[in-house]
C-alpha cells in the first residue's frame, strides 16, 4: 500500500581516480535536487589517495546530508564514509557479518549485486540496512528491467528492510516505485548525460508527480 512518497533517490558514481573531475557535476546534481545515498566507486590501490578521494567527494555530499558510502568496511571507517555496500559473492553471509560487527551501529551497512531470493534472503535475515536489487556487479551488467521489477516487488510485498531498485535507464523508475522500491538508484543514466543535473531534477519531478512507491 501506498504511504504516499516518492522513492529516494540513490546515485552510484562512475568509476573515480580523483576528484577533480567529477565534483563540478556531483555539486550541480545535489544543488538541483537531494540525495539520499551516494556509492563511490573507486579505482584506487593506494590507501592514502583512497581515503583522501573520499573525503573530498563526501564533503559536499554530507553537507547536504547525502549518506556516502564505499565498497570497503576498512575504508568507510578510516575514511569518515557513512557506510558501506557490500556486493553479493560466494561469500555474501561472513562479508555481511564481519561489516556489521565492525560498523554498526554507527554507519550503514547496505548489501546488493543480488541475483537470486535465497541471496536476498539471506541479507535480510542478517539484517541489512537496505538491499538493492538489478546494479551492475562486476564483470555483470545490470539485470534486465523486469526482472529488477520482480525482484522488488517480490521483496516489498513480504519484507521490511528497505529496497534499492537500480534503474539502468531513465525510463524504468517510475515502475520500480510503483512496485514498492524505497529508493531507486541511477547510475550510467545520469553521468553520461551532458547535463546530469538537468537529468536528475526531471527524474524526481517524473518520480513525485508518477511514481509514489506502493502505488
Amino acid at each position: 500500500m501506498s504511504d504516499g512518497r516518492p522513492p529516494g533517490l540513490y546515485l552510484l558514481t562512475p568509476r573515480l581516480t580523483d576528484a577533480a573531475a567529477f565534483l563540478p557535476r556531483l555539486e550541480a546534481v545535489l544543488e538541483a535536487v537531494d540525495v539520499a545515498c551516494l556509492l563511490l566507486d573507486l579505482d584506487l590501490r593506494e590507501a592514502s589517495q583512497a581515503k583522501k578521494l573520499v573525503r573530498a567527494i563526501a564533503a559536499p555530499a554530507q553537507r547536504r546530508d547525502a549518506a556516502v558510502l564505499v565498497r570497503d568496511p576498512v575504508l568507510a571507517a578510516r575514511a569518515g564514509a557513512d557506510g558501506v555496500h557490500i556486493g553479493a559473492s560466494e561469500r555474501l553471509e561472513a562479508d555481511l557479518r564481519a561489516a556489521i560487527d565492525s560498523l554498526r551501529p554507527e554507519r550503514i551497512v547496505g548489501v546488493g549485486g543480488l541475483r537470486t531470493r535465497h541471496e536476498a534472503m539471506i541479507a535480510g535475515e542478517l539484517e541489512a540496512d537496505y538491499l538493492m536489487f538489478g546494479e551492475p556487479s562486476g564483470e555483470h551488467a545490470s539485470d534486465p528491467p523486469q526482472d529488477t521489477l520482480e525482484r522488488v516487488s517480490w521483496w516489498a510485498e513480504i519484507f521490511t528492510a528497505p529496497c534499492v531498485g537500480y534503474a539502468s535507464e531513465i525510463e524504468a523508475a517510475a515502475a520500480l516505485a510503483r512496485a514498492g522500491a524505497d529508493f531507486v538508484a541511477l547510475g550510467e543514466a545520469i553521468w553520461s548525460a551532458s547535463d546530469p543535473a538537468r537529468v536528475a531534477a526531471d527524474f524526481v519531478r517524473a518520480l513525485e508527480e508518477n511514481g509514489v512507491k506502493g502505488s
